[in-house]
C-alpha cells in the first residue's frame, strides 16, 4: 500500500509520515518546502513539491499509485484545498482520504464552520473518507510559553471552563491506524485527551513540571482579542480563537471521548506528561 501525506512538514503530518516510515512503508509527501522535508525524512520518503493554492500537475504526480491520503489543511478557505485534493484523489483512483478536522465542526464554534465545509467538499467528491474531529492540541499550550517564562502567568478568557486537549502523538497514532486499515471508512471520529481541564489547572500542571508556580489570570474577550491581534493580525483567525475561548468558558467544549483508546488500544496521553516533555519551553 502506498500513502501520501499532505501537510507532512507540520506538527501532525510529520508525525504521521514518520510513523509510516517506522512501520516499514515509504510514504509520499506533498510539501512546499523541499529543504524542510529532506531534513525531516531524508531519503526515506518520496518528496513531491507543490502548493495546494495552485496544485496543477504536481498534485496529480504525487497521487500516482497512491491508495490513501492523510490531509491537513487550515485557514478560512480550506474548503477550496480539501475540494482540490479529494476530487483529484477520486480522479486518480485513490481509495481513501483521512482528513484532520476539528471537534468544533459539531457546534460551528471557531474554525468548525471552515472544516464543516471541507468535510462536505470531500463527501461530494465520492472518495471514501475518515474525518478525525480532534479536540484542541496540547501543543497549542506552547503559545503560553512567553508569558509563563517572563511573568509566571497564563492569561486567558476561558475562565473556569474546561477542554480535553489531545496530545499530537495521539492524533498521529489514530490517523495512521485509520489510514492503514479499512476499519473506519465513512466515519467521523471524535478524539480527545483523557480529561477536560481548565486553563488554571493546566497552568498549575505546567508549574509542577518546571518546579515553580504558574498562576492563571482571567481576562475579558476584548483583552484576549487585542492580545491575539498583536501576533495574528485582525481577521477570521483571531475571531475564531476568541470564539473558541468563549465556548470553553461557557462549558461548550468539555467533551471527552474514548476515541483514542478504541482506535489505538491504549489510553490517551495525559496533559501532565505533555507538560513534562515540553518543560524546557516554559523555563
Amino acid at each position: 500500500m502506498k500513502y501520501l501525506v499532505i501537510g507532512a512538514t507540520g506538527n501532525i503530518g510529520a508525525r504521521v509520515a514518520q510513523r509510516l516510515i517506522n512501520s516499514g512503508a515509504r510514504p509520499s509527501v506533498f510539501v512546499r518546502n523541499e529543504k524542510r522535508a529532506k531534513a525531516l525524512f531524508g531519503d526515506r520518503a518520496d518528496i513531491h513539491i507543490g502548493d495546494l493554492e495552485n496544485p496543477g500537475s504536481s498534485l496529480d504526480r504525487a497521487m500516482a499509485g497512491v491508495d490513501g491520503i492523510f490531509l491537513v489543511t487550515d485557514g478560512s478557505d480550506l474548503e477550496k484545498r480539501d475540494r482540490a485534493v479529494s476530487f483529484a484523489a477520486s480522479h486518480a483512483g485513490v481509495r481513501h482520504v483521512v482528513k484532520l478536522s476539528t471537534l468544533d465542526v459539531r457546534t460551528g464554534i471557531g474554525t468548525g464552520a471552515w472544516h464543516a465545509r471541507g468535510e462536505d467538499a470531500i463527501r461530494e467528491s465520492g472518495v471514501a473518507f475518515t474525518f478525525l474531529q480532534a479536540a484542541g492540541f496540547m501543543s497549542n499550550a506552547l503559545g503560553w510559553s512567553q508569558s509563563i517564562r517572563r511573568d509566571g502567568v497564563l492569561r486567558s478568557s476561558t475562565g473556569e471552563g474546561r477542554i480535553a486537549f489531545i496530545h499530537p502523538d495521539d492524533i498521529a497514532a489514530v490517523a495512521t491506524a485509520c489510514l492503514t486499515t479499512r476499519d473506519h471508512r465513512g466515519q467521523a471520529l471524535v478524539i480527545t485527551g483523557p480529561e477536560a481541564l481548565s486553563y488554571g489547572e493546566m497552568a498549575a500542571t505546567i508549574g509542577k513540571a518546571i518546579g515553580k508556580p504558574v498562576r492563571f489570570e482571567d481576562i475579558t474577550d476584548g483583552q484576549a482579542y487585542a492580545r491575539t491581534v498583536e501576533w495574528a493580525g485582525k481577521g477570521a483567525y483571531a475571531d475564531a480563537l476568541v470564539d473558541i475561548w468563549r465556548a470553553v468558558r461557557e462549558g461548550r467544549l468539555d467533551t471527552v471521548t474514548d476515541g483514542v483508546k478504541r482506535i489505538t488500544g491504549r489510553e490517551p496521553i495525559p496533559f501532565d506528561r505533555w507538560a513534562k516533555e515540553n518543560a524546557a519551553s516554559f523555563q
